[in-house]
């Protein structure tokens, strides 16, 4: 019975069945979509809730430190007044302007409508080579993004060309327009909103709001980390420690004095040439850069090519050495360092390299030294080294007085010493979209975890300052220029490069933005004895460090010296690769025959301790 009644039961409607089915899948959907809405929903009110109560926080640490910030410590206003005062009065030039942007819009909205309809069109503008705001495809794929961004570029570009364009008025004032200008424009791309950057919203849709929240929690965490001051993060820190797998080629600290650590390094020659080579880096930053990993030490590579290393490794000071001048640096760190390491290697002479701000002051040694007619020095190379600041750059703007007067106070407040995020947040700001807007976005709009990346923990391992020297080299260096004319006084002498016949190499970098190619050659110029000058490919870190098995960049070489650096390049002969074997060789050729090499433990010093040393583990 059973069987015959399943047999006569009537066939299923294939229509109702599909429609039941359809029905049952939308209902699915509308429940996955209504879930996500909601997720998506809770994060975003979780992301407020952090970032409020990260603003609150910032807001309550702030409110008990008396304000020390003038209204305007670069008088950008009157600088601003006076550039728009200039093309009041070049009218052709203002309408010659407008008219090619209106020109770049018509071209814009028209490709854009083209594409819209379907059309294969070519951009009306594409971002800089290297720019890599718009590197995601989203800004390129989506019609409407891709119009954001190149409206954002023809505006930016139209702005920034407008301001450059203009004629007249003081150089140093047309140059403070155009930085704060061009930080203007970067600071509005629309990469650096959550709601115009497509690779943003995506990520956010993504992940159904966790992005954000992620996002807050970092900006919530660097906001804690710099005292109620944005400190962004760079590169995952705790993946590096100094002497463990960065600055870890093997050496002894021979020396210890107040203001430095004497580092030497092992040999790894059975022979060295007579003459020591000892590396002055800049206080302003911890030594390593010159050793952060075995691949692209330079230490580790001159070793190699037969020269006994000796370096400098600056104290990290504390308030403590807020007295200590540049003369002291000059005589307590310069000239003790040449002292100590002429005395281990056991010679009368040795060659020295002086890398940035520690190049300006080998150069005012030179210079005491010429006038006392010591020869110790038996040559001098200059890593991107300033001794003439009339061309100094973008960095130049922060030596106004008023921004001076702030940096003085926030000395103070910090027992005299400047602390390295000050520093550090300057440097930042010269190259703002590769070390502040791009981790901005990686970091809190895309709620990313910075990678781990050993040049930017050294760059984010930033050393104090102490009161007086800083103050001294920003004002006599950079305000004044005093070395350049002659007029500087150190140690009871006044310094006169011209005098100094000692051999110089002066390495520049031709994207350099703290030590620019013109004004090292300037400065070059200024020496009287035999002076070799080249140019090297990239900026003021990757120029210098840049290891002959990398097998990047270029440089340029021209022995003849014409009054400007563009006659110097229009006559220079182009190399692929690293400057470091031309430097070799210049350098052999100054350093005397061979001798047995010179292990730091045997010398005429003791080890105090095993390198990378103590000084240079001190945290700010």
């Amino acid at each position: 019975m059973a069987d015959v009644k399943s047999a006569s039961k009537p066939e299923a409607d294939p229509k109702a069945a599909a429609s039941e089915t359809g029905e049952a899948s939308s209902g699915q959907m509308t429940a996955d979509a209504m879930k996500a809405f909601q997720e998506l929903s809770t994060n975003l009110a979780r992301a407020a809730m952090i970032a409020q109560g990260a603003f609150t926080e910032a807001v309550m640490r702030q409110a008990d430190q008396p304000s020390s910030m003038p209204n305007d410590p670069f008088r950008v206003g009157p600088s601003m007044t006076g550039m728009m005062t200039r093309l009041a009065s070049q009218p052709d030039k203002v309408l010659k302007a407008q008219a090619e942007l209106f020109s770049g819009y018509m071209n814009l909205w028209q490709s854009t409508a083209r594409r819209m309809a379907g059309e294969t069109v070519e951009p009306a503008i594409q971002p800089e080579r290297g720019d890599r705001r718009f590197s995601d495809p989203a800004w390129s794929e989506n019609p409407v993004f891709d119009a954001i961004k190149q409206s954002y570029l023809l505006s930016a570009n139209w702005l920034n060309s407008l301001v450059a364009a203009a004629d007249g008025g003081d150089a140093e004032e047309n140059r403070r327009v155009e930085f704060f200008t061009k930080m203007l424009t970067d600071a509005f791309s629309p990469s650096n909103f959550l709601m115009s950057n497509p690779a943003a919203l995506n990520e956010a849709l993504r992940t159904k709001g966790e992005s954000l929240v992620r996002g807050m929690e970092n900006f919530a965490a660097d906001l804690g980390r710099g005292g109620g001051q944005l400190a962004i993060s760079q590169t995952d820190s705790s993946q590096f420690e100094v002497g463990r797998n960065v600055a870890v080629t093997p050496g002894k600290v021979v020396f210890e004095g107040e203001l430095f650590q004497l580092l030497q390094f092992n040999p790894t020659t059975e022979e060295v040439y007579e003459r020591p080579l000892l590396i002055f880096p800049p206080w302003i930053n911890k030594y390593y850069i010159l050793d952060l990993r075995a691949e692209n030490s330079m230490v580790r590579w001159l070793t190699e090519q037969g020269f006994t290393v000796f370096l400098v490794s600056w104290v990290n000071p504390e308030p403590k050495l807020a007295h200590k001048t540049f003369e002291d640096y000059m005589l307590e760190g310069t000239y003790l360092a040449i002292e100590k390491a002429l005395e281990q290697a056991g010679t009368d002479r040795l060659n020295a390299v002086g890398y940035c701000i520690a190049g300006t002051m080998m150069s005012c040694t030179l210079a005491h030294m010429a006038a006392k007619g010591d020869e110790r020095v038996a040559s001098t190379t200059f890593f991107a080294a300033q001794q003439d600041f009339s061309e100094s750059g973008d960095l130049k703007m922060f030596t106004e007085e008023d921004w001076l007067r702030v940096v003085e106070v926030s000395m103070e407040r910090s027992g005299g010493v400047l602390p390295g995020s000050s520093m550090a947040g300057t440097f930042n700001a010269l190259r703002a979209n590769d070390l502040i807007w791009s981790f901005f976005v990686n970091n809190y709009l895309m709620g990313k975890d910075p990678k781990a990346f050993d040049l930017l923990y050294w760059n984010s391992d930033q050393t104090r300052m102490p009161r007086a020297l800083h103050l001294y080299y920003l004002r006599e260096f950079y305000q004044k220029n005093m070395l350049a004319q002659g007029k500087m006084v150190l140690g009871g002498e006044t310094l006169d490069l011209s005098k100094v016949k000692t051999p110089i190499y002066a390495q520049s970098s031709k994207e350099d933005h703290i030590a620019p190619a013109v004004s090292v050659y300037k400065g070059v110029k200024l020496f009287g004895g035999p002076k070799t000058f080249i140019m090297a490919g990239s900026g003021h870190i990757a120029g210098v460090i840049n290891h002959p098995a990398a097998k990047k960049y270029q440089y340029w070489t021209n022995p003849e010296l014409p009054p400007t650096l563009g006659e110097w390049q229009s006559g220079a002969v182009e190399h692929p690769g690293s400057w470091w074997p031309d430097w070799a060789k210049w350098l052999s050729e100054k350093s005397g025959g061979k001798v047995p090499a010179r292990d730091p433990a045997k010398g005429k010093l003791k080890p105090i301790e095993d390198a990378p040393g103590s000084y240079v583990k001190v945290k700010s």
